[in-house]
């Protein structure tokens, strides 16, 4: 077992690795893998307006589906982040009225950037 140490957007994390056999291999590529449950969205306290909506990590925003006035429930998605080559639904926490966007499509974002007010 091999220890190592990295950061990953300004987190600092500990892993081990150990070596596997070919035969092991084999045998982990064969089995379905099984697909990552979507994150849920932070649990968040309804506050009647100024709800920032933070960038979870860095990315570029693909794509902006809420413009300011439109009212939102828990849980509908309000825009889409690429961040490692995976699409990321950022959604709302409360039911609300968007207040303000303050990102547009194409723009890279980082880590806790505001991108949405409700």
């Amino acid at each position: 077992m091999k220890h190592y140490e990295i950061t990953v957007d300004g987190q600092v994390y500990q892993v081990t690795l150990r070596e596997i056999s070919e035969a092991e291999a084999k045998q982990k590529s064969t089995a379905a893998p099984q697909p990552a449950a979507p994150a849920a969205a932070p649990a968040q306290a309804p506050v009647s307006s100024g709800t920032e909506i933070p960038a979870p990590m860095a990315g570029n925003v693909l794509s902006i589906l809420v413009k300011p006035g439109d009212q939102v429930k828990t849980g509908d998605v309000l825009l889409i982040l690429e961040a490692m080559k995976m699409e990321n639904e950022i959604v709302s926490p409360m039911d609300g009225v968007v207040s303000e966007v303050l990102t547009e499509t194409g723009q890279t974002v980082e880590s806790g950037q505001l991108l949405i007010m409700i």
